[in-house]
């Protein structure tokens, strides 16, 4: 996949190759959880920069706000909508059970492959102009997810974006499963937790945003079974990014604190972004030294 630079700020882009053209961009999103409310951040920096990515790949939360960005929201405009949605647990309970017009079962049912329906859920959450298919959107994404029953990676580029973000993020047991032209799809941080290697080849600079977390607790306490079904999920997407780095790394690799938070502490938002609130620095440093070794290799 490729696509043209898209600048919807009012600047004017900082950085050109000598030839006159930009560095391209590519965008890389890990998974982790509200871990990954972190994201924001780096949407926000990159707007303050006046650049757009040329291509985002994601990952469970990251291909939640993946999709949200090459929507063409701002990183204002989703850390606007988060806020709403986190603000009050119990708000934001109200606001699903209120616009679901069906029974609660359609979104939490004990007999069903996972407590509850991703798609369900996040029909209500996700901002109301996201468009229904992919076409709709302003830069080309990738949504990564695993096949259950082939357990590899399977990437959805195309067709309907609801059941695609839904699938990259339906962590087994918790959330059901999706089916996508006859394959069941999970969680995609089973097979690729930071998928920057679907950028190589494409652009000039990887980015790429590891919100995994460093390993936290007492070492002592005993994980409740929820805690402990998620927890093991992270163990693993934690290995599997371990040896993918040995290999080969992006050009920017940015791994903020997050590992004090839990997968589900989303109304520790306002917390959450404050312990990381040198992200943005961070990015705008480190995308300005790539994009002038970029320039000045042109």
């Amino acid at each position: 996949m490729s696509g043209k630079m898209i600048n919807k700020t009012s600047q004017e882009p900082k950085h050109q190759n000598s030839n006159g053209s930009e560095p391209t961009i590519g965008l890389a999103l890990g998974g982790g959880g509200a871990r990954g409310l972190v994201h924001l951040l780096v949407l926000e920096a990159l707007d303050e920069m006046g650049v757009k990515p040329t291509l985002i790949a994601g990952t469970s939360i990251g291909a939640i706000f993946g999709a949200a960005y090459a929507s063409g929201l701002s990183g204002a405009q989703i850390r606007a909508h988060c806020e709403e949605l986190f603000h009050k647990k119990s708000n934001l309970v109200r606001k699903v059970m209120r616009k679901w017009p069906g029974s609660r079962t359609q979104i939490w049912n004990p007999f069903s492959p996972a407590l509850f329906n991703v798609e369900t859920v996040l029909e209500q959450l996700l901002p109301a102009s996201l468009p229904k298919d992919f076409e709709g959107l302003q830069i080309p994404f990738i949504s990564i997810t695993t096949d259950y029953h082939t357990q590899m990676q399977r990437d959805v580029t195309s067709g309907p974006l609801l059941p695609a973000i839904a699938a990259s993020a339906a962590l087994p047991a918790l959330l059901e499963p999706v089916v996508i032209d006859g394959h069941i799809l999970i969680d995609g941080g089973f097979v690729n937790p930071l998928p920057y290697e679907s950028l190589e080849g494409q652009m000039d600079i990887s980015l790429a945003i590891d919100v995994n977390g460093e390993p936290r607790g007492d070492g002592k306490s005993m994980p409740g079974s929820m805690e402990a079904l998620i927890g093991t999920s992270q163990i693993i997407m934690r290995s599997i990014l371990r040896e993918k780095l040995h290999d080969h790394q992006p050009d920017i690799l940015l791994s903020p604190p997050v590992g004090r938070f839990k997968v589900l502490d989303f109304f520790k938002m306002e917390e959450i972004l404050n312990r990381c609130d040198t992200l943005k620095d961070d990015v705008k440093r480190e995308l300005e030294k790539a994009m002038e070794s970029s320039k000045a290799k042109a």
